[in-house]
């Protein structure tokens, strides 16, 4: 599981067709402890997560086909909003 935490907004005036009206989210890899774990990142949201929030993110194929338009090029995509794990709470 890829956990991250929204750090901010990307604003793209132009998109590749099938991006319309996805937002673009910047995101802070976390661990399972809630800490940063590398570099931040752009992903693609589905869920409306906001600021603050812990989702679970997927990569690669896996996060083409979890857009409305399957096969669309992106290389990130928030598919869940987290909200603990283990018990605890990492907002």
């Amino acid at each position: 599981m890829l956990l991250a935490r929204v750090i901010g907004n990307v604003v793209a005036t132009r998109k590749t067709p099938g991006l319309e009206g996805i937002r673009l989210l910047m995101v802070q890899p976390i661990d399972e402890d809630g800490r940063d774990r590398g570099k931040p990142l752009c992903a693609a949201d589905v869920t409306q997560a906001g600021p603050g929030d812990c989702v679970h993110l997927t990569t690669s194929r896996e996060a083409a086909l979890a857009m409305p338009d399957p096969f669309v090029p992106v290389d990130a995509a928030i598919i869940a909003i987290v909200d603990a794990v283990d018990g605890r709470s990492l907002s």
